[in-house]
């Protein structure tokens, strides 16, 4: 039996208002609940630049740590790896993109700056046996510079790798990837990079992430990025949609009969408990279908 490893991510630093800490510590503990082995918790960037993460050590330090359970956190550079540290972490993500543009428009600064950024970040990381993710946005299409070449991806991932990431998470960041170019990408990122290393972060904006999880089935990976109820999106991917919803991941997989270890009716739950601070309905499939059953006739 295939054992596909859902997660890690929950969305709620891509929402752009600002959820009560409270819920957010809730939502994390709900989500752990349902036996998610992998829960992002927060982002350690700077507050005045992104308000709604301003909380990030208070969140870090009250959730419930669940044994067996990961709780990464982004860092951007040396000083959010402190703060991480201070907090509590014992796995952080670096991220970077594919396309220069989306690079400048999102952090500031070029593929090479960011890569010299957070070069110290995985040097001491490793150093300290801290488990470090790479972020590789617009893996398919940016949306300011269009198609993006395999070979770009490459070369950051072979970057990455040489610092010493563990893992690679290869985004399509506007939703715009099909089967095919999710087939041919893994194919050549397997010369660099063992399957085992490998996940994949969809977004649905144009309804073919779960196509898209299933061509990379079939090639091999078992590592999904979702988010809990499609939370998400970004702001600097003019209309892009949430992460790939972890209730309509979970519910293809389950009917696949592919064991995750996670309990769907959970994460139902956990999205249930968040969407009322929502200034939106949450666009999991799954979560409104389930909805819409449980209510009475």
């Amino acid at each position: 039996m295939t054992v596909v490893e859902v997660g890690p991510r929950d969305g709620l630093q891509n929402e752009k208002i600002q959820i009560p800490t409270d819920l957010k510590v809730r939502f994390i503990d709900a989500l752990s609940d349902a036996r998610l082995p992998i829960v992002e918790v927060t982002s350690f960037v700077r507050p005045e630049t992104i308000p709604q993460l301003s909380d990030a050590e208070e969140v870090m330090r009250r959730i419930r740590r669940l044994p067996g359970t990961r709780y990464p956190v982004l860092v951007p550079n040396e000083r959010g790896f402190e703060r991480a540290l201070a907090a509590g972490a014992h796995e952080v993500a670096v991220f970077t993109a594919a396309s220069e543009t989306f690079n400048k428009r999102n952090i500031n600064a070029t593929i090479e700056e960011s890569i010299a950024r957070f070069a110290p970040v995985v040097e001491r990381a490793v150093r300290e046996r801290i488990r470090v993710r790479g972020y590789i946005s617009t893996a398919f299409v940016c949306p300011y510079e269009g198609a993006v070449a395999p070979q770009r991806v490459i070369d950051v991932a072979e970057r990455l790798l040489a610092l010493g990431v563990d893992e690679l998470s290869i985004g399509d960041t506007i939703g715009a990837a099909t089967p095919n170019q999710v087939a041919e990408l893994c194919a050549l990122l397997f010369k660099s990079v063992e399957v085992g290393r490998l996940a994949m972060h969809f977004h649905d904006t144009r309804g073919t992430a779960l196509a898209n999880v299933l061509a990379a089935l079939e090639m091999g990976v078992a590592i999904f990025d979702a988010s809990a109820g499609g939370l998400g999106g970004c702001p600097y991917a003019p209309g892009a949609s949430g992460n790939l919803a972890t209730e309509d991941l979970l519910y293809m997989l389950q009917g696949m009969r592919i064991e995750t270890g996670v309990s769907l009716d959970a994460v139902v739950a956990a999205t249930s408990l968040i969407a009322s601070a929502l200034d939106h309905t949450p666009s999991s499939r799954y979560y409104q279908a389930a909805r819409k059953e449980s209510r009475p006739l």
